[in-house]
């Protein structure tokens, strides 16, 4: 499930790239929220609260999950799944945040990812999982954020601990292995070179070597339509052929859709694998000022076709409620 890379250009220029695998229909919808909009974890009694500082374009899961996204102040941020995770066990004290929330906290709350990775290390609060709905199989995800200056963090939970990978040059994640193994992988690859070799699966490994070739490869253009063209044809090159699924491994699926996110002129670009077309969302002109909520219905299996900037066809939509997960039992 999943490729994120980010580029870094001339002149400031920062782009993150993201395809989303999946087995299935993933629900996915594109939704605008305002700053100020009150949360809680979604855990019961102990679910931390807070209210949102930024507002924020997301693409949903299923209506019930942010999955990807980028905030008004252009930090990004994006799950993918990592089957190794492993979270702490929650004493239903401690403040609780839903995994369906994790990247939408970070998204209301932060600017920057230095903000974020500060936040994230006095481990004042612990993300709690759950099974997927109708999936009989545990949530089990990564997060990684960039921001405007081209600062990159990977967050996973890994026996039971937080492990945090902050720096500028951890611009490529993909699923399994976790990242300081992706690291080692991709020290073996960058030694061989990719126009000696690249590996050509759909394995996680080899998207991760393959992407972290073509984030440096493409051109270094100050030109935004070059770049983004460049970035998404870099993460198309990751991508996973429409049809391809192993059900045993849902870390090896289907591409569902591409996004990229352009930091510094903040701008939100969709692809859907069964649409001709790109869409995009320029946060200039969303207004977050507001009570309201807004989305883009996108159909299903995102079939809905759109094009060029769809700010004019945004709806005032009510918010989805994201999944949360029971307190337990005393």
């Amino acid at each position: 499930m999943c490729t994120r890379l980010v580029y870094l250009g001339p002149e400031d220029i920062v782009l993150t790239g993201r395809s989303m695998d999946w087995h299935g229909e993933i629900g996915t919808n594109i939704w605008v929220f305002p700053r100020g909009m009150e949360r809680t974890g979604e855990v019961g009694p102990s679910s931390m609260e807070w209210t949102a500082e930024y507002g924020s374009v997301v693409a949903s899961a299923y209506d019930i999950a942010t999955t990807d996204g980028m905030n008004e102040a252009g930090l990004v941020a994006n799950v993918l799944w990592l089957t190794e995770s492993d979270y702490p066990e929650w004493d239903g004290e401690t403040p609780g945040l839903s995994i369906s929330l994790w990247a939408q906290y970070v998204l209301d709350n932060f600017a920057t990812v230095a903000e974020a990775v500060e936040n994230h290390r006095n481990e004042e609060f612990t993300v709690v999982s759950d099974e997927i709905p109708d999936e009989g199989r545990f949530a089990t995800l990564h997060l990684s954020i960039s921001d405007a200056a081209g600062d990159s963090a990977v967050l996973e939970y890994v026996d039971g601990e937080l492990v945090i990978h902050h720096d500028r040059e951890y611009q490529v994640l993909t699923n399994s292995p976790p990242f300081d193994q992706q690291l080692a992988l991709d020290a073996y690859w960058s030694e061989i070179g990719g126009t000696a070799m690249l590996p050509g699966t759909n394995r996680p490994a080899d998207r991760f070597a393959r992407a972290s070739f073509y984030v440096d490869a493409i051109p270094q253009t100050r030109d935004r339509r070059t770049a983004t063209a460049s970035v998404f044809g870099a993460i198309r090159n990751v991508s996973v052929p429409y049809g391809i699924s192993t059900p045993d491994e849902p870390h090896i699926s289907s591409t569902r859709w591409r996004t990229v996110a352009d930091h510094r002129d903040r701008r939100y670009y969709f692809e859907s694998a069964l649409s001709p077309a790109v869409f995009w969302l320029d946060l200039d002109e969303v207004e977050f000022e507001t009570d309201t909520v807004r989305s883009l219905s996108l159909g299903e299996n995102q079939t809905n076709v759109f094009a060029g900037d769809v700010a004019d066809e945004l709806v005032e939509t009510e918010p989805f409620d994201f999944l949360g997960v029971p307190a337990p039992s005393s």
